[in-house]
């Protein structure tokens, strides 16, 4: 290869790179904006800006709003419930361990980040937009609900925990998860006596795993 063309390979290389990370970028300022202004209030325009590319650029990568709005979930979501799934098959901890590793780990991801205006979001968006809302619920939350659900069958199955309803229970670990970040994004500095996350969940994971094991804890 001559040295001209080694120069230009090289001149090209960035913008290779910038193409490749576009997708990735347009859905992370869609996200942001999504959880600012509402599913209907946000247009393609204002997330191309928001990327800093033109309004056509969207366009390449996504046929429309609702495809962009399942990418940027996706991609916000997918790494946390893939690790939820890899913890619920790590078998040398304890069932109790690892509920509160999903936890601690599902408020990490959501306390700072877009992620955690996403409840507030379908809630708001659920009576226009129910397909939408529909999807994120078969695709995402199902998805962590089973992961974490074979936490719990896995605690019953070693005596860990008592035998219990797991979809039931399920749900029941979910409930604080949902409802703290409701009432920090919906309510923040307006609820004087919104407790304090991290410590709001560690006391409700404890009343939960106690019940969890009922009687066994004290034998």
């Amino acid at each position: 290869m001559s040295a001209v063309h080694e120069k230009l390979d090289e001149a090209a290389r960035p913008r290779q790179r910038r193409k490749e990370a576009r997708p990735a970028e347009l859905a992370e300022a869609a996200l942001a904006l999504f959880v600012e202004k509402g599913f209907a209030a946000t247009r393609l325009e204002d997330v191309a800006a928001r990327a800093g590319v033109g309004k056509g650029t969207v366009y390449l990568y996504f046929e429309s709003k609702e495809a962009l709005f399942k990418a940027a979930i996706e991609a916000a979501m997918t790494p946390a419930v893939e690790a939820a799934e890899a913890l619920a098959e790590r078998g040398q901890q304890s069932a109790a361990a690892r509920l509160r590793e999903f936890v601690r780990g599902w408020w990490q991801m959501v306390a700072h980040t877009s992620v955690g205006g996403l409840p507030k979001l379908l809630i708001a968006e659920s009576g226009n937009f129910p397909d939408i809302v529909r999807w994120h619920y078969e695709t995402i939350i199902r998805r962590a609900m089973r992961a974490l659900g074979r936490i719990i069958e896995g605690g019953i199955a070693s005596g860990e925990f008592r035998q219990v309803p797991v979809d039931f229970a399920t749900r029941i670990v979910f409930s604080p998860m949902f409802s703290i970040i409701v009432w920090t994004r919906a309510f923040g500095d307006t609820m004087c006596d919104l407790p304090e996350p991290e410590r709001f969940l560690d006391e409700a994971l404890d009343l939960l795993i106690n019940g969890l094991r009922g009687d066994r804890q004290c034998t």
